[in-house]
């Protein structure tokens, strides 16, 4: 199955389902929430883990990794983010936009464009299912 269609798939069961949401973290003026977490049944030790990431207006991550073999895309749902991951550009990705991480990937980037409005992104990782550490500070 091609990584797109993983992708395709976890978005349509993350619809179809009304997944119980699990704060995960909370802390400089963002919230990350657990939407979905399921292992993929016809690909043997991947999983698929989304995580919906609130900021408040102006608020940023830290520069951070994720799990090493984690393949991320992201997705802007409200407002505009901007994100530089390794040495590609800093861009802003506005409502409906979007871009992907590679595995081992430094995001050294992630914030909240407005410093009036939230921002909200979802964040679909296929990982695989022992690598849990979904992020690592860089400080």
């Amino acid at each position: 199955m091609k990584i797109r269609n993983i992708i395709i798939a976890s978005f349509v069961a993350l619809a179809a389902m009304a997944a119980d949401s699990a704060e995960a973290h909370d802390g400089d003026g963002q919230t990350v929430t657990k939407n979905f977490d399921a292992a993929i049944p016809n690909v043997p030790g991947k999983s698929v883990i989304v995580l919906e990431v609130t900021y408040a207006p102006g608020a940023a991550s830290v520069p951070h990794t994720h799990a090493k073999s984690a393949f991320i895309y992201a997705y802007v749902i409200e407002g505009a983010v901007e994100s530089k991951v390794n040495d590609g550009p800093t861009r802003i990705y506005r409502a409906g936009e979007s871009w992907s991480e590679p595995p081992g990937a430094i995001h050294s980037i992630s914030r909240n464009a407005s410093k009036t409005q939230p921002a909200k992104l979802l964040a679909v990782f296929v990982l695989d299912t022992d690598d849990k550490a979904l992020t690592t500070p860089l400080r």
